[in-house]
Protein backbone atom coordinates (compact mmCIF):
# COMPACT_ATOMS: atom_id res chain seq x y z
CA UNK A 1 0.00 0.00 0.00
CA UNK A 2 1.22 3.49 -0.81
CA UNK A 3 0.52 6.96 0.61
CA UNK A 4 -0.56 10.03 -1.33
CA UNK A 5 2.39 12.42 -1.41
CA UNK A 6 0.05 15.39 -0.96
CA UNK A 7 -2.50 14.41 1.67
CA UNK A 8 -0.97 11.26 3.21
CA UNK A 9 -4.05 9.07 2.55
CA UNK A 10 -3.62 5.36 1.90
CA UNK A 11 -3.87 4.66 -1.83
CA UNK A 12 -3.43 1.73 -4.17
CA UNK A 13 -2.38 1.81 -7.80
CA UNK A 14 -4.67 -0.09 -10.18
CA UNK A 15 -3.89 -0.80 -13.82
CA UNK A 16 -6.83 0.17 -16.03
CA UNK A 17 -7.90 -1.80 -19.11
CA UNK A 18 -6.12 0.92 -21.12
CA UNK A 19 -2.85 -0.01 -19.37
CA UNK A 20 -2.58 3.18 -17.30
CA UNK A 21 -1.88 3.20 -13.56
CA UNK A 22 -4.55 5.04 -11.59
CA UNK A 23 -4.23 6.04 -7.92
CA UNK A 24 -7.33 4.97 -5.99
CA UNK A 25 -8.50 5.20 -2.40
CA UNK A 26 -7.37 2.03 -0.64
CA UNK A 27 -10.74 1.06 0.82
CA UNK A 28 -13.16 -0.67 -1.58
CA UNK A 29 -16.75 0.60 -1.59
CA UNK A 30 -20.04 -0.83 -2.93
CA UNK A 31 -21.33 0.68 -6.17
CA UNK A 32 -24.31 0.42 -8.48
CA UNK A 33 -23.50 0.55 -12.20
CA UNK A 34 -25.32 3.48 -13.80
CA UNK A 35 -24.94 4.31 -17.49
CA UNK A 36 -24.11 8.00 -17.71
CA UNK A 37 -23.61 8.20 -13.94
CA UNK A 38 -21.57 11.13 -12.68
CA UNK A 39 -19.36 9.06 -10.38
CA UNK A 40 -16.62 6.67 -11.45
CA UNK A 41 -15.31 3.50 -9.86
CA UNK A 42 -12.37 1.29 -10.80
CA UNK A 43 -12.95 -2.44 -10.45
CA UNK A 44 -10.26 -4.82 -9.26
CA UNK A 45 -9.95 -5.92 -12.90
CA UNK A 46 -9.17 -2.37 -14.06
CA UNK A 47 -12.50 -1.47 -15.63
CA UNK A 48 -13.57 2.16 -15.13
CA UNK A 49 -17.35 2.19 -14.59
CA UNK A 50 -19.92 5.00 -14.39
CA UNK A 51 -21.85 4.45 -11.20
CA UNK A 52 -23.78 5.65 -8.22
CA UNK A 53 -22.76 5.06 -4.62
CA UNK A 54 -26.35 5.11 -3.35
CA UNK A 55 -29.20 3.04 -4.67
CA UNK A 56 -32.78 4.11 -4.08
CA UNK A 57 -34.21 0.59 -4.57
CA UNK A 58 -33.50 -2.63 -2.75
CA UNK A 59 -31.30 -3.85 -5.60
CA UNK A 60 -28.03 -5.35 -4.37
CA UNK A 61 -24.87 -3.47 -5.37
CA UNK A 62 -23.19 -4.32 -8.67
CA UNK A 63 -19.98 -4.99 -6.79
CA UNK A 64 -17.16 -3.37 -4.84
CA UNK A 65 -14.62 -1.07 -6.43
CA UNK A 66 -12.16 1.70 -5.75
CA UNK A 67 -12.76 5.45 -5.97
CA UNK A 68 -10.12 7.28 -8.04
CA UNK A 69 -8.08 9.28 -5.52
CA UNK A 70 -8.13 12.45 -7.64
CA UNK A 71 -11.84 12.66 -6.74
CA UNK A 72 -11.25 12.68 -2.97
CA UNK A 73 -7.79 14.23 -2.49
CA UNK A 74 -7.97 17.78 -1.11
CA UNK A 75 -4.75 18.56 -3.04
CA UNK A 76 -5.83 17.08 -6.40
CA UNK A 77 -5.58 20.41 -8.23
CA UNK A 78 -1.86 20.61 -7.50
CA UNK A 79 -1.31 17.43 -9.56
CA UNK A 80 -3.32 18.45 -12.61
CA UNK A 81 -1.45 19.55 -15.69
CA UNK A 82 -2.15 23.03 -16.97
CA UNK A 83 -3.78 23.10 -20.40
CA UNK A 84 -2.06 25.22 -23.00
Amino acid sequence: MAKCKSCGADIIWLKTKAGKLMPCDAKPVPYWKENGGLSKIVTGGGEVVSCSFEQMTMTPPTGNGYIPHWGTCPEADSHRRKRT
